[in-house]
């Protein structure tokens, strides 16, 4: 892959919507279904994915010219690894109840896909500055499907949004379900998917 010719609004864009990591690239399907069961799960999970990305990304075209081909893997994974602790600590001193509600998800952004899939078609071939807005349309891609799942879990499932009662029912229990987590990432891949159809189609006209 070349070096990308891709404005920085073009890159952010291209992380939320053509290449949304959930909806686009079936990534990190883990943390989409384990931990979306509502809203501010999936947003504490979201930002600590946008700083690890960013931060990813950024180390690695800063030091792309001196990575041997053959330890590129094991370089991305102790990146991302050192960044991992960074907001593990920091979501631990400053966000405690937040940070045990997430569980294990938070160490386990080290095996995100989306994140090492992007260190390696795009920070390693890219200068500092669009491996960073590269970073930026990845993480908040990731943070928008987790918050758009958590959304309708939450409200369906348990009746509340952000812990306040809505409702003042549960109206389907199910949402709230693994299962349900994996309906409805199936259920919104089929709309991105239509709505790039017809949006294709329409231009082609």
């Amino acid at each position: 892959m070349a070096e990308t010719t891709k404005t920085n609004f073009q890159l952010v864009i291209n992380g939320l919507l053509n290449e949304n990591p959930i909806f686009r690239l079936a990534l990190s399907m883990c943390p989409a279904v384990g931990i979306s069961t509502t809203v501010m799960n999936g947003l504490l999970l979201g930002v600590a994915v946008i700083f690890v990305q960013v931060f990813s990304s950024v180390t690695i075209s800063l030091i792309k010219d001196h990575i041997h081909p053959r330890i590129r893997i094991p370089t991305y994974t102790l990146t991302i690894a050192t960044w991992v602790t960074v907001i593990d600590l920091v979501l631990a001193a400053y966000m405690p109840v937040a940070y045990k509600a997430m569980g294990i998800f938070v160490r386990l952004i080290v095996a995100f896909a989306i994140i090492t899939m992007r260190l390696e078609v795009f920070a390693c071939k890219n200068r500092v500055g669009p491996a960073f807005w590269d970073g930026i349309g990845m993480g908040f891609g990731f943070l928008f499907g987790m918050v758009l799942l958590g959304t309708v879990r939450e409200l369906l499932g348990m009746g509340t949004l952000l812990g306040y009662d809505v409702l003042g029912f549960r109206p389907l229990l199910f949402f709230v379900l693994p299962a349900a987590g994996f309906f409805l990432v199936g259920f919104m891949m089929a709309i991105f998917n239509y709505v790039e159809f017809a949006y294709n189609r329409r231009n082609t006209k």
